[in-house]
């Protein structure tokens, strides 16, 4: 028998996430969902009928925020079915369920069951919102790939393109969290990219785990998927939101290089610049290799922003291999640094390695990657300071202004033009003086 879908018409529902951009992706599938059955959100500031939570779990930071997260969900909501999904319920699945309050924890692997667990939920016979009705966070079921696309606030849309990893980094737990490598079907994605076409959509951001290890599923190439989406009438820019540098071939330089619609844009996780490290992490590539890799991207595309990731405080950093790869990174062509603390997981590889960096010497040395990453970026801008570039301008208005990037990921201010940028309009803009880290002036052309 059919479930009965109507006992979510009319319900309201809010919704949290923490982590990546793959979490929003996936939430904004479920909402669609909802929204489809008749769920409506909630207005600010008052209670809902059910409150979903999509967690984090990749520091033990990230944790701390999804236990406080899920308690204050549960406080400002009594009466609400309060679900629970995502690594840190992947991980920690039992214990949130005993957290009083929540009823549903759903883990990695089974997103697309929320629905119908609250459907499940909601049919119950004397079912109230305190019960407690399921976990579901069975490895096994962290070999399926469930699909994600959201929409933010502004003009770009995130699109899950694959899931999971098979590396096995020494300090990582998204393995665990988040299972094998695997992917939808190119088919399935370009047809989901022409979806956001005709909903409006102009720019779209792929994310995933490990996009690079696309394939793993269907057989297919991650390059051939950047040709067929190049194709796919209506999508203006796409951005690649994260790559291994040992799976940025020359190849998949080349199509981007030439695309119509994928931007010199690039984001690259080093986590370390001295070898040493890199084998204690047990990364797939030395600094020789991304050393090429940048040199490649800057030789094809001049202009392009290269975003790179750092771990700082990793076990086994000492002061001399910090001080190598923070002179490593200096001599590079990267743009700007994601800085990240090394976090003690537990059951990782990592734990092993003696030595332990303390908080305050992490605290120092990612104000030393921080400030190079202000000096790079600063650098970036006024190197482009008084060129012409394309901007895609944002919807929102903010304090009379509005904002935009350009196809080289340069932020940019103007005052609010309603033509401009209700419309999600690009536009040629001459970049002018650097504002504030990160945003700088610019004229209309």
């Amino acid at each position: 028998m059919l479930p009965d879908t109507t006992v979510l018409q009319g319900k309201t529902a809010l919704f949290f996430t923490l982590g990546c951009k793959l979490n929003f992706a996936e939430t904004s599938t479920i909402g669609r969902q909802l929204r489809e059955l008749g769920v409506v959100l909630a207005t600010e500031g008052s209670s809902a009928d059910i409150c979903i939570i999509n967690t984090c779990s990749v520091t033990s930071a990230a944790d701390r925020k999804d236990r406080t997260l899920i308690h204050r969900v549960v406080r400002e909501n009594p009466h609400a079915a309060v679900v629970v999904m995502g690594c840190y319920a992947q991980l920690k699945g039992e214990e949130i369920l005993n957290i009083p309050g929540v009823n549903i924890v759903v883990g990695a692997g089974r997103k697309s069951e929320v629905v119908e667990h609250l459907i499940t939920f909601f049919s119950g016979e004397g079912v109230t919102p305190t019960n407690k009705h399921h976990y579901a966070g069975e490895r096994i079921h962290l070999h399926r790939f469930e699909e994600g696309c959201s929409s933010d606030d502004r003009t770009r849309h995130f699109l899950k393109v694959q899931d999971g990893c098979n590396y096995g980094c020494t300090y990582c737990t998204i393995p665990k969290a988040r299972g094998v490598s695997r992917n939808g079907s190119i088919a399935s994605l370009v047809a989901q990219a022409e979806r956001v076409a005709q909903e409006g959509g102009k720019e779209i951001v792929l994310t995933g785990v490990n996009i690079g290890d696309f394939g793993r599923s269907t057989g297919e190439q991650f390059v051939d998927l950047v040709r067929a989406l190049d194709q796919v009438n209506g999508i203006e820019r796409y951005r690649i939101s994260s790559l291994e540098p040992d799976l940025l071939s020359d190849e998949l330089l080349e199509v981007v290089a030439q695309s119509r619609s994928f931007m010199p844009h690039w984001h690259l996780p080093l986590q370390s610049g001295s070898d040493t490290v890199l084998a204690l992490m047990k990364r797939r590539y030395r600094t020789q290799l991304f050393s090429d890799r940048l040199a490649r991207i800057k030789e094809m595309m001049p202009a392009a922003f290269i975003g790179v990731d750092v771990i700082v405080g990793m076990r086994g950093e000492t002061l001399e291999f910090f001080e190598e790869s923070l002179a490593y990174l200096e001599g590079q062509p990267v743009t700007q640094l994601h800085v990240f603390s090394y976090s003690e997981r537990s059951g990782t590889p990592a734990l092993s390695i003696p030595l332990v960096v303390s908080p305050e010497e992490k605290k120092e040395r990612s104000k030393a990657l921080i400030d190079l990453s202000n000096r790079k970026l600063s650098s970036f801008y006024k190197e482009h300071e008084g060129e012409k570039r394309p901007v895609l301008w944002e919807h929102s208005c903010v304090d009379g202004k509005m904002y935009g990037f350009t196809d080289n990921y340069i932020r940019l201010e103007h005052e609010f033009c309603p033509d401009i940028a209700l419309s999600g309009a690009i536009t040629q803009a001459k970049i002018g003086r650097e504002k504030e880290p990160g945003i700088a002036f610019c004229s209309l052309e």
